[in-house]
């Protein structure tokens, strides 16, 4: 039988209970990111600060999670350190099957633990386990002490942790789930840091029933076909996403060297291709979903305590290989694991942490820091150099790299080079595809490069009409809200369209959601823009830096004018939604 109204978990961290609340507004926002929302709504403080303790950590999944593929992700929205701001991040991993497992369809917490404090949920029992013992550990010794003491349902079971980065309350800091997957960007890390929760462990204990009758077992085989006989396959589960490397070089538009250059033949040491033949050690999935695209590489390393070699996995994909690699210089492949490895320790996010380094390199060799800020020689191409840096920038080393932690151009208001500082909204994802993109990032809702459809839009339209590139951001928004409060793969965006969404809704019993798809996700798309504006978010308070003005695409220079147009244009269209 399914159920209309959301089952949702509220956590008070600074004792340890809990109880269940029953909430309308199934029909009205979905769930995901239409529920975290609506939650955002009833329990934030957005006139509070990020790291207030009534502030709520929202974990939402969707009304199809576990019931069709890739139906994988879970969103964890906040108020964020790095803007003050009500945000969203995804991930996948274990956590969305074993939040359904656990028949809750989202959890909020609130409060603040005395101490650092591991949180387990199960479908029966709540339990704030005092951890003190783990402060500062990072995350691959938090996470095998945290299997340790929990041995039970591994195979339900999710984990998640923070390193030393979120007890440091760096706005870069990331929420390792599941050792491969991550919270990766706005500081979610940092959220639960200030809450003094290391861990939070969703058991997955329990069960849900399959509607009865052919329909959805037809349906199902109908979809798990489409995920698995379309190019995602050999696009997501082959190469992966780093054989984006190699294309977006050839058309000017991958960083280089923070971003001085967009395209450089060292690309020939560090394709999709490379990784495969020499790094990688196997493949991985979420939870739910048969693409297998997480891929997942070694590092051999000999430890001065034994004198022996230890192996370390660490999953890479297309950004983590841009920001450490070509946006340092870095060209081989082991090279650039090793610092993601000094990253994934620290639970530090790779894509801000190494867009955050670059700067930091030129800052260096323009002379506004020096080796007394950065405590290592920083030089583009020096993996070694980057990876000690790396670990500095993950513990909040010295006062230089705590600021830095906090944003790349918060640290250049203080040390100067705010021209060249690589941030859109946040650190830049790795497309330099033109203006479009740009603009887009820079407003996006989580500034992410999944916000919209910016980057493909830049690599086909070279016409420069503001209206129209703006028209496709308005108009491309919807479809991927409706599918992050599904919560979809945002690679699956091919095969789930509007029509399959409402079949796969009504198949399971949410009739009246299926036949209002499109109001439903206009809906959503202004009820979390108008909840963000709640918490401070204006257009005119995100600007963008000279840097993306100097660059040539396969376009060409980027446009300065046409690129300020399309800036205003989609903050105003923003606005309007608001």
């Amino acid at each position: 039988m399914i159920r209309e109204e959301f089952r949702v978990l509220l956590v008070d961290a600074s004792n340890g209970r809990g109880k269940i609340v029953l909430l309308d507004g199934r029909n009205e926002v979905a769930g995901g990111s239409g529920l975290a929302a609506l939650l955002y709504n009833k329990y934030g403080q957005p006139e509070l600060d990020w790291d207030d303790p009534s502030q709520p950590l929202i974990f939402a999944i969707g009304p199809l999670t576990g019931y069709f593929p890739l139906m994988s992700k879970t969103v964890f929205a906040f108020k964020s350190g790095y803007h003050n701001e009500y945000t969203e991040s995804h991930a996948g991993g274990r956590l969305a099957l074993s939040l359904r497992f656990s028949d809750l369809d989202g959890l909020v917490i609130r409060g603040c633990a005395d101490r650092q404090s591991c949180l387990s949920i199960s479908a029966h029992s709540l339990e704030l386990q005092d951890v003190e013992f783990m402060a500062g550990m990072d995350s691959e010794s938090t996470g095998r002490l945290i299997r340790r003491m929990h041995k039970k349902g591994s195979g339900h079971r999710s984990i998640l942790r923070i390193g030393p980065a979120g007890e440091a309350g760096l706005a870069m800091a990331c929420v390792n789930v599941d050792t491969f997957r991550h919270f990766g960007r706005m500081g979610g890390g940092a959220a639960l840091g200030a809450k003094n929760i290391k861990a939070i462990i969703i058991h997955g204990d329990s069960d849900f029933t399959i509607p009865a009758g052919k329909a959805y077992p037809r349906l199902y085989k109908d979809v798990y076909a489409r995920v698995t006989a379309t190019d995602m396959m050999r696009k997501y589960h082959n190469l992966g996403t780093p054989a984006n490397l190699e294309k977006l070089n050839a058309i000017s538009s991958l960083p280089w060297e923070n971003l001085r250059k967009t395209s450089d033949s060292a690309i020939a040491g560090i394709t999709g291709k490379v990784f495969a033949d020499e790094a990688l050690l196997k493949n991985g999935a979420c939870s739910g979903c048969p693409v297998g695209c997480i891929h997942v590489g070694f590092i051999r390393e000999k430890m001065a305590r034994d004198n022996r070699y230890h192996f370390h996995q660490v999953s890479y994909d297309y950004e983590p290989i841009f920001a450490l690699g070509t946006m340092l210089g870095v060209v081989k492949p082991f090279d650039i694991l090793r610092i993601l490895d000094e990253m994934e320790k620290s639970c530090l996010d790779a894509m801000s942490g190494g867009v955050a380094l670059a700067w930091a390199a030129e800052a260096t060799e323009k002379g506004f820091i020096s080796r007394k800020e950065t405590l290592v020689d920083l030089r583009f191409g020096d993996g070694k150099g980057f990876r000690e840096a790396a670990r500095y920038l993950g513990r909040g080393g010295n006062e230089f790299y705590r600021l830095l932690g906090q944003g790349t151009l918060k640290a250049a208001a203080v040390y100067g080079g705010e021209e060249f500082g690589c941030v859109l909204g946040q650190e830049m994802a790795g497309y330099a595809t033109g203006e479009l993109f740009f603009a887009a990032q820079t407003l996006g809702f989580r500034h992410s490069h999944l916000d919209t459809g910016a980057y493909g839009y830049d690599q086909k339209v070279s016409e420069k009409d503001v209206g129209k590139a703006v028209d496709f951001l308005i108009n491309d928004e919807p479809a991927r809200v409706f599918l992050t409060s599904m919560v979809a793969c945002l690679f699956a965006r091919s095969v789930y369209k509007e029509d399959l969404l409402a079949e796969c809704l009504e198949s399971v019993g949410f009739s009246t959601l299926a036949g209002q798809v499109g109001e439903t996700a206009e809906h959503i798309r202004r009820l979390r823009w108008q909840v963000r504006a709640k918490t401070g978010f204006k257009p005119e308070n995100f600007s963008i830096p000279k840097r993306f003005y100097n660059i040539r695409t396969w376009k060409g220079q980027v446009d300065a004018d046409y690129l300020d147009s399309l800036k205003n244009e989609y903050g105003r269209r923003i606005v309007e939604l608001m």
